[in-house]
């Protein structure tokens, strides 16, 4: 249990707050429409659904607050800039941003659906009102109608009745605010919930993309869904209605002291002040990222590097960046919409930023095949950069011991590590705290291995000159090979160098024995904080976090094991 305080204790705090919040307004908005006496004679038209449509409604406007602070990343990186002399563990909360987007639009969905369904019967039982299906005092209720002369304003909405009673319903959802933006924003959301679905958004990106957009129209009719007034409550009058006595009573409403007729007005418009702050604060978001579009950005470099993965070196004036962080990228002579994340491959202390850009869909085919036409020296497409953005990665040089994992390339982030160590040792940076990295990197294919491998060889090289050749464990793992591979690794077992990579450290066949590792790591650095940073899949993070919690020592003195991921 101490271990897994110390990897997620603070995440789970914050869940609690979160959920209780949303718990405490459905319970105290529930009871608010079901007991107050405002809403007698509208709970008897519509009985408890009218409770079980208002509740949702109530964290539905909590939680679309929340919903687009999470993908304001400038916001985010200037928080995590002002967290950098804080705790690390309130840091690491901000990289699992898009985590809390996910669960915040979940409570979403279902309370829109609780909301919508409960809506549905409210409409229903309102038409039947309407229709006199009921008792004397619902259909009492119902042909109250707004006329000045008469005093008296409606409670039931549903003012036609020259239609066939079965198709009112039909007719009030698309003809009225409430139930028109109400459809609008259902359908917007459907829409962005299944095309968020990881298979969707790994196969056909730009589905999800331009999908995802539709929240402008979600909040749009959020903003004006409210304004129709269907939900009315009773009003205070002189005389006041006494509802004990004149409930009854009403053939007797308007005509004795103790019953004057009922007042209704529908409730005022809540949910705009909710999301306005933050719609807002994503406007600026847009404009920054559009003022950034719209800076030049020159073409160092343009490298294509094997298994189809594109180099791009960039320079754009007034750039800084740090180690791990990611940029957007955007191409307009594929998209003038798209903008797609990559980690900087570049170090602090170079005079431009790279990425490597992976064959990974419609959208890096295109760029790829744009730069593979280009003649030699030339300048590519304009680009568009949006970032630098903060990750988990930034805060590597806060630990004594790192261990960094990489799957496939996902190594990126590492490579901006490990060439800011090499210029650190370069400049004998006296600010290095780190001491001792543990990095693996697991691909499928040799040919990735060409990436990077001549930086590990030349900070194999300056390690080895400095005398520091223990600063620096690399583990190179190959998860995939053919039998031929396999007969031309034999054949050259005894040579000093890896036959793959050309490093004195020999490449791995299968997976990391991951007990086995961090039980090394333990003895070696018996009192250490160690961090653990992923750049990979899933599935292996859930190894990782729980390894991290498996061999984290209780005793505050020992070694412990920090979780950081990657998240885009």
């Amino acid at each position: 249990m101490g271990n897994w305080i110390i990897n997620n204790g603070f995440t789970s705090v914050m869940l609690v707050v979160w959920m209780g919040i949303n718990i405490f307004l459905f319970v105290w908005f529930y009871f608010f429409y079901d007991l107050g006496e405002q809403y007698f004679y509208t709970r008897h038209l519509l009985g408890s659904a009218l409770a079980w449509a208002r509740a949702p409604a109530a964290v539905l406007n909590f939680n679309c607050l929340l919903i687009l602070l999470p993908v304001c990343r400038n916001l985010l990186s200037l928080i995590r800039g002002n967290f950098v002399c804080c705790s690390r563990t309130m840091r690491k909360q901000l990289d699992k941003n898009l985590s809390f987007h996910k669960l915040v639009a979940y409570m979403i969905a279902l309370m829109t659906a609780v909301h919508m369904i409960a809506h549905l019967l409210n409409v229903e039982w309102y038409n039947n009102s309407r229709q006199g299906v009921y008792d004397n005092l619902s259909t009492a209720l119902s042909n109250l109608s707004d006329d000045p002369q008469l005093n008296t304003t409606y409670l039931n909405p549903i003012r036609i009745t020259n239609l066939d009673p079965q198709q009112i319903p039909t007719y009030f959802v698309f003809t009225t605010i409430a139930g028109l933006t109400g459809v609008i924003i259902t359908l917007a959301l459907i829409l962005i919930i299944t095309s968020s679905m990881e298979v969707i958004r790994r196969s056909y990106f730009e589905v999800f993309w331009y999908t995802h957009h539709l929240f402008i129209i979600f909040f749009a009719g959020l903003v004006f869904h409210g304004a129709g007034g269907i939900v009315r409550s009773q009003q205070a009058t002189i005389p006041p209605h006494n509802l004990t006595f004149c409930k009854d009573r009403s053939q007797d409403w308007g005509k004795i002291p103790e019953c004057p007729i009922p007042q209704f007005a529908g409730s005022f418009p809540q949910t705009w002040m909710y999301v306005i702050g933050p719609m807002v604060l994503y406007i600026f978001e847009r404009l920054l990222r559009l003022i950034r579009y719209l800076q030049t950005v020159h073409y160092r470099r343009i490298v294509m590097r094997p298994s189809k993965v594109l180099e791009l070196q960039l320079v754009k004036s007034g750039f800084k960046m740090e180690v791990g962080q990611y940029v957007f990228l955007n191409c307009p002579a594929i998209s003038q919409l798209e903008w797609h994340p990559f980690t900087m491959t570049s170090a602090p202390e170079e005079d431009f930023f790279s990425v490597h850009i992976r064959s990974a869909g419609d959208w890096t085919d295109k760029l790829i095949d744009i730069m593979e036409k280009l003649p030699e020296g030339s300048q590519g497409p304009k680009m568009g950069v949006d970032g630098p953005f903060g990750t988990a990665s930034e805060d590597v040089f806060d630990y004594e011991v790192s261990m960094l994992v990489g799957a496939g390339i996902g190594v990126t982030p590492f490579a901006s590590i490990l060439k800011s160590i090499w210029y650190k040792f370069k400049e004998s940076n006296p600010r290095l705290r780190t001491r001792k990295i543990y990095f693996y990197w697991l691909c499928r294919e040799t040919h990735a291995f060409e990436w990077f491998a001549d930086l590990l060889q030349v900070l194999e090289k300056e390690m080895e000159e400095r005398g520091m050749g223990d600063f620096l464990t690399y583990n190179l793992y190959l998860t995939k090979w053919d039998q031929s591979h396999a007969d031309h690794v034999t054949v050259y077992v005894d040579h000093d160098k890896d036959v793959v990579t050309g490093l004195k450290q020999k490449t791995h066949y299968g997976r990391p024995a991951w007990d086995k590792e961090f039980e090394i790591v333990r003895k070696e650095n018996p009192t250490s904080v160690v961090g653990t940073f992923l750049c990979g899949p899933e599935a292996l993070g859930t190894v990782l976090e729980k390894k991290c919690a498996k061999f984290s020592e209780v005793d505050p003195r020992k070694t412990k094991f920090y979780f950081n991921k990657e998240n885009f």
